[in-house]
């Protein structure tokens, strides 16, 4: 079995040595197919890490026109759980109001004096799960804390969130139709180029044909011809990413840094995405190794 891979493998690389400007030609369409989706995915688990890692910006603070007793807080708390889970719920009395307004205020918190501690009004500060179905969930959230009783307004950063959640669902889009483009460029232009191998040795192969060689014996070094494309080419997508990664690094550091720092795919993601361009490659080759056979 090993000795019959080996010979395999050592056609294959005889094909693609003897057919290297086609060859060339396929490694670039797949590499950039890889590079553009590998890209666009990135950016999307980039800004999904982000999504996960914000505190007090994703919250909705509801004003109440009093202070809730103890058994109304209960009431208040299994309403807003009886709409949707949250990470945690926290009632704000006007001493603590005051107070967080001092420590915001820094230096300037003389402004204060004279004024009285209960002037701002108490609040539920309500922490939503931080995931993007609580984004997408968010503006109806926040209309249905308004009907509860005694709620004078409740307030969250509705602009960005809202920004943000179309960034989200634009790269769903983008990442789908990077994906397709993925897909039928790496299996067309493999099945193209086999099929190009296949017309320059075709008196070759049905000569192997009459002496008994078996379809499998036909087949393999083809096969491997499309995994090595794939292989290769999604490797050098992903050695591009990465520079290209490093060099967007660079550019964001600095003073004017961003405090969410941008990481690169893990080991496990980088295995399946050579192994699935891989595959499609393989792909590739079977359907025009298959249709020559068929003939």
């Amino acid at each position: 079995m090993m000795r019959f891979f080996a010979v395999s493998l050592r056609h294959a690389c005889r094909h693609m040595l003897l057919t290297w400007k086609s060859q060339c030609m396929t490694l670039f369409t797949v590499s950039l197919s890889v590079l553009i989706f590998a890209f666009f995915y990135l950016v999307y688990t980039n800004a999904m890490q982000v999504s996960a890692k914000l505190d007090d910006n994703l919250r909705l603070i509801v004003y109440l026109d009093e202070e809730p007793s103890p058994p109304m807080q209960e009431q208040y708390r299994s309403r807003i759980l009886k709409f949707d889970q949250v990470e945690k719920i926290e009632f704000i009395d006007r001493a603590q109001a005051y107070t967080r307004l001092q420590k915001m205020l820094g230096t300037n918190s003389d402004v204060l004096i004279g004024v009285p501690r209960d002037f701002l009004p108490a609040s539920i500060e309500v922490y939503p799960i931080r995931s993007l179905d609580s984004l997408s969930r968010i503006k109806r959230f926040s209309d249905y804390l308004q009907t509860l009783p005694g709620v004078l307004k409740v307030q969250y950063g509705k602009e960005w969130i809202d920004r943000f959640h179309s960034f989200i669902q634009l790269m769903r889009v983008v990442i789908l139709l990077s994906g397709a483009l993925l897909i039928m460029t790496t299996t067309f232009m493999v099945a193209h180029t086999i099929r190009l191998t296949l017309l320059s040795r075709q008196q070759e192969l049905e000569l192997l044909r009459l002496v008994g060689a078996t379809n499998n014996y036909i087949r393999m070094p083809f096969l491997l011809e499309g995994a090595l494309q794939g292989l290769l080419g999604a490797s050098t997508g992903i050695i591009a990413l990465l520079l290209l990664f490093n060099w967007i690094k660079l550019q964001f550091a600095g003073p004017a840094a961003t405090p969410f720092p941008f990481t690169f795919f893990s080991w496990p993601t980088l295995s399946l995405l050579i192994g699935m361009a891989a595959l499609l490659c393989v792909i590739g080759s079977f359907s025009a190794i298959r249709r020559f056979l068929s003939l």
